[in-house]
């Protein structure tokens, strides 16, 4: 139980600070509701999972090859970024949240796990802080397990804060309101996607 709850600390940790997957989740959110919203957390935290799971089970091979791939990984990220900030930017606000679809909450879902993947370094911080907390690699099966169902259910934890959170800011902005959320989110969202694209996004 121990490993479980340092997994949720981590998965929270590494997923709270606000970057262009949070944008993206409080832009969905604004836009759309808080089901969209959450589900593009979960895409993340999908992810977030995968790479705790390579760190904890000390899958070396797996985390060269990532590395190695780095730059191209950064390419088609950045790319991608790029894509849904200017689309974002010029996306028309909707006058009410929209209807539920199971295809556009897959959409959402993919697009964040599809991001999130992009980003190998992240396994470097679930190494760092597996290493920090002393819970690093193990051949100890169930324990690994355990430290990355904690990776996840952390990081679901902030989307749910998070998506949350905005979800309460919603009813309260009017389409001009949802229209400048667009504008300032695509802002970021592509502003992030040129810095991955430039080499300094790591």
């Amino acid at each position: 139980m121990s490993l479980l709850i340092k997994g949720v600390i981590i998965g929270f940790a590494i997923a709270a600070p606000v970057g262009p997957i949070g944008v993206l989740c409080i832009r969905r959110t604004l836009a759309d509701g808080r089901l969209p919203g959450f589900v593009s957390g979960l895409g993340a935290a999908t992810a977030d999972a995968g790479y705790g799971a390579v760190a904890a089970f000390g899958l070396t091979l797996i985390t060269d090859f990532l590395m190695e791939g780095a730059s191209w990984l950064r390419l088609i990220g950045g790319a991608f970024l790029l894509f849904l900030g200017i689309r974002t930017f010029f996306a028309r606000p909707a006058e009410r949240a929209a209807p539920v679809r199971n295809g556009g909450l897959v959409g959402a879902y993919a697009s964040t796990l599809f991001l999130t993947l992009t980003n190998p370094t992240t396994i470097l911080s679930f190494a760092a802080i597996f290493v920090g907390l002393g819970v690093g690699s193990t051949n100890d099966a169930l324990s690994a397990m355990l430290l990355v169902l904690g990776v996840f259910l952390g990081s679901a934890l902030w989307w749910v804060v998070l998506s949350g959170t905005a979800g309460l800011f919603r009813a309260k902005l009017s389409a001009g309101g949802l229209r400048w959320v667009n504008r300032v989110s695509g802002t970021i969202i592509a502003a992030f996607g040129v810095l991955a694209l430039s080499g300094l996004g790591e």
